[in-house]
């Protein structure tokens, strides 16, 4: 018996052991205790889930906040752990002294080195009051009954964890900087309009920026008329908000940990994770944009994209101007002139494709560029112009800055703007850049002096330094073998400051063996296509998947890791979504959604949609395509569009796929002349392809208006389609030329269109639709790629034209 109970109590000390029970923690805090801030190792709550932890946290060198924090994975310090709640972010307590302490009255406060009162609860209670950590991560204080006196997740900082509610009386506020966990000035909150927003509320000016401040409501897909004003994140990982606002994220039906934070940088981030076993991952966001964040690189300066960075980003000071604050670019810059009123000794400087959003001292439209620029020359105040001419109204307009706030350079913005700036200040940019050109274009080598010392020198000493070098080559040799070994195979990773794990998706790995479980050994096949095979399969956690198995001979690890990176940096409902991959020695997976109704052309082929549907699939693809050219991080063009790369799901709505052929292109080099290989499919290729003339964005605009005349009629564009001319029949015109002399042809008395139609739609349409329709696929479908409309024009026009259901 005695051998029986002490075997009990070794396993229960190895299960504490194991766990990481430590005698110093508290399950409970009682009134009349305390918690001390010179144990913040020992000395916490933790909940019963043992999920989080709530204690004196270090925010710097002998300052510490009370904070709530994600149990640290094995091996984590403490400045890893995730922090999802501060009491006291705005004002640390000192080192010594200080404490969390619960009196008997039920007012819980904070103290100062023993001395001042930093932070309390101000509540009052006489029926033994106790505070503890729930298993959802809310810090709860409570009387003896159960009633709540107070609790955190009433007063969030700048994280919002599953269950807990955003209302129209609090807000999420940022942290200052990635290690300042100080209050920052971004803020998600409830407007008085009932919309959920993002505010860049800074030292000197604020302003909205999402949803996109240009946009009303029902255009941002938002709704006023509510009086609730709430948001919460389930645990399955989906976002909704009481204006009609809702996101969920990729991973979304596993019950796994999830964070919504408001990052420092200004963009809201769901982050999840397994139950403590990895890393964090990014699996939504709100801003796919991370420049047009307003107030990320402070005034007087541009945001550049660059997908090597972190951030994503990269913040550059105005050409005349220099960085206010070496460590924080949201001070901005500042000149390094003093500006005059005298139009004789000023000019300006044209910078590409750089926007200043906001803070207009006035605009005009209409007029030239010439009288735009007289114009800001008398405004003594005017420190630049922004000059762009609009195609689709025909005009030009232009837009006086006095503040220059909120700078972004992006190849989707048609303008320019021209920065004031005094003569000699120009004069010095120009001969800079000119010297630079001259040296890049004579091809100037600068000559180093070497001096060599000759002489027959010591033959002993020299073949002891033959000796060494040689071993230290070896030694240097055997360190490269060893690397080359442990890491060639592995997939590439970032691991950023905070210890988010960054992988070139962020999303989940699977072993081959795991998929080929899945699959059945790869039995059911359900598509071909972009080097590899589609087969269906079902995951370990029941969702049912399409796996994609690349060739291996065709498929690199490089052009394996490029599809991952391209497709991981996509965030939009019109595009595939990838949950994860496989790459395992030769072998290449990726793991997608599974589309239940398959592929627009499978169901052409079994006429199975409707022409509502049909319009819905039209302008679906027409958005998930737009996204991909203006949108995302990257230019990215698909460059083989066509009804097999567009799947539908269980209501019909299209997401566009297959990336296998897809260009990252750099935003900077609109020629784009790195594109050397024929890409697509035969029948939706451009003729730019055909003639080697310059890829742009337009080469996917001619094969979406090919697929949308294949919509439309329900032929193929390699069909030849036999027509009669004078009463002659004739074999030889294809769909494109089939459909544009039908309309020419067409009468006032009859539509067009009735005769392009698929027949079985049998009249069931509305004609007027499918007229507009027909009339932007045959603009897409220009042989001159200038006289296409770009893929955000071609959805303004659909929308337009109220054929969005």
């Amino acid at each position: 018996m005695e051998f029986t109970c002490m075997s009990i109590i070794i396993v229960l000390l190895s299960l504490a052991l194991s766990f990481g029970f430590s005698s110093s923690e508290v399950i409970t805090l009682r009134k009349g205790s305390s918690l001390s801030v010179e144990k913040p190792e020992h000395d916490f709550l933790v909940s019963s889930n043992r999920n989080f932890s709530a204690g004196f946290y270090a925010v710097g060198n002998n300052a510490y906040s009370f904070a709530v924090w994600f149990n640290p994975n094995n091996g984590q310090t403490s400045r890893e752990r995730t922090v999802v709640w501060m009491a006291n972010r705005d004002n640390p307590v000192n080192g010594k002294r200080s404490k969390l302490f619960l009196f008997k009255t039920g007012n819980l406060i904070l103290t100062d080195a023993g001395k001042f009162t930093v932070w309390a609860t101000n509540t009052d209670s006489l029926s033994n009051p106790q505070l503890l950590l729930q298993d959802t991560g809310n810090l709860v204080l409570r009387n003896s009954e159960g009633v709540v006196l107070w609790q955190s997740f009433d007063f969030p900082t700048d994280t919002l964890l599953p269950q807990q509610h955003l209302t129209r009386i609090t807000k999420l506020i940022s942290s200052r900087t990635r290690n300042n966990h100080s209050s920052g000035f971004y803020q998600l909150f409830f407007d008085d309009d009932n919309l959920l927003k993002l505010l860049y509320n800074g030292p000197d000016v604020s302003s909205v920026y999402w949803p996109d401040p240009w946009l009303v409501s029902w255009e941002a897909g938002r709704s006023t008329f509510n009086n609730s004003r709430v948001a919460v994140l389930d645990s399955l990982g989906n976002l909704t908000s009481s204006d009609d606002f809702s996101s969920m994220a990729y991973d979304y039906g596993r019950v796994i940990q999830r964070r919504l934070k408001l990052d420092y940088d200004g963009n809201i981030r769901l982050y999840s994770r397994e139950n403590g076993g990895e890393e964090w991952v990014v699996s939504w966001q709100a801003k796919s944009q991370p420049c047009r964040v307003h107030g990320i690189c402070g005034a007087n300066s541009t945001c550049n994209y660059d997908p090597s960075s972190v951030t994503g980003r990269k913040c550059y000071c105005l050409p005349g101007y220099r960085l206010k604050n070496q460590t924080d670019w949201s001070y901005g810059c500042e000149p390094n002139f003093e500006m005059t009123c005298n139009r004789s000794e000023t000019g300006f400087l044209k910078l590409r494709h750089v926007e200043f959003y906001g803070y207009d001292y006035n605009f005009l439209k209409n007029i030239t560029l010439e009288k735009c620029k007289n114009e800001c020359l008398q405004l003594c105040n005017c420190k630049a112009f922004q000059y762009t001419f609009r195609s689709d109204e025909g005009f030009s307009y232009c837009y006086y800055k006095t503040l220059l706030l909120n700078g972004y350079r992006s190849p989707s913005y048609e303008g320019d703007t021209y920065i004031k700036l005094p003569k000699i200040i120009l004069s010095s940019i120009k001969k800079s850049v000119e010297e630079t050109n001259s040296a890049c274009a004579k091809g100037v080598t600068i000559v180093l002096e070497r001096a060599y010392t000759k002489g027959n020198g010591n033959s002993l000493v020299t073949s002891l330094l033959w000796f060494v070098s040689a071993i230290g080559g070896f030694e240097i040799a055997c360190i490269l073998l060893v690397w080359f070994f442990l890491f060639r195979t592995q997939p590439k990773s970032v691991k950023d400051p905070e210890g988010y794990h960054l992988t070139a998706t962020g999303f989940r790995k699977f072993s081959y063996s795991e998929l080929k479980e899945a699959t059945q050994r790869f039995s059911q096949e359900i598509g071909r296509g972009g080097g590899g095979i589609v087969y269906k399969g079902v995951l370990l956690d029941k969702r049912v998947a399409a796996i994609k198995r690349l060739d291996e001979a065709n498929q690199g690890e490089g052009e394996f890791l490029a599809e991952v990176s391209i497709i991981g940096r996509l965030n939009h409902m019109n595009l595939i979504e990838m949950w994860g991959y496989c790459v395992e020695g030769k072998h290449r997976l990726l793991v997608y959604e599974y589309m239940e109704n398959g592929s627009l052309s499978e169901n052409l082929l079994r006429n199975s949609l409707n022409w509502v549907q049909r319009l819905k699939i039209a302008l679906g693809t027409a958005k998930g395509l737009a996204y991909l050219h203006e949108e995302c991080l990257e230019w990215i063009l698909h460059c083989d569009i066509k009804p097999q790369n567009i799947l539908l799901d269980s209501n019909h709505q299209p997401k566009v796929a297959d990336f296998g052929l897809s260009k990252l292109l750099n935003r900077n080099d609109l020629n784009n002349s790195s594109i050397s290989r024929i890409r697509g499919t035969r029948g939706y290729m451009a003729p730019e392809w055909i003639f080697n003339s310059p890829i742009t964005s337009k080469v996917d605009v001619y094969s979406f208006g090919i697929v949308v005349l294949e919509i439309l009629t329900g032929k193929s564009p390699t069909t030849v389609i036999q027509t009669i001319d004078d009463g002659v029949e004739v074999q030889n015109r294809r769909l494109v030329t089939w459909v544009r002399e039908t309309k020419s042809r067409g009468t006032a008395e009859a539509s067009w269109v009735k005769q392009i139609i698929d027949p079985v739609m049998e009249g069931n349409y509305d004609v007027g639709k499918m007229e507009t329709l027909a009339g932007v696929a045959l603009q897409c479908v220009e042989e001159e790629k200038d006289a296409r409309p770009t893929m955000r024009q071609v959805v303004e026009m659909l929308q337009n034209h109220e054929i969005d259901y």
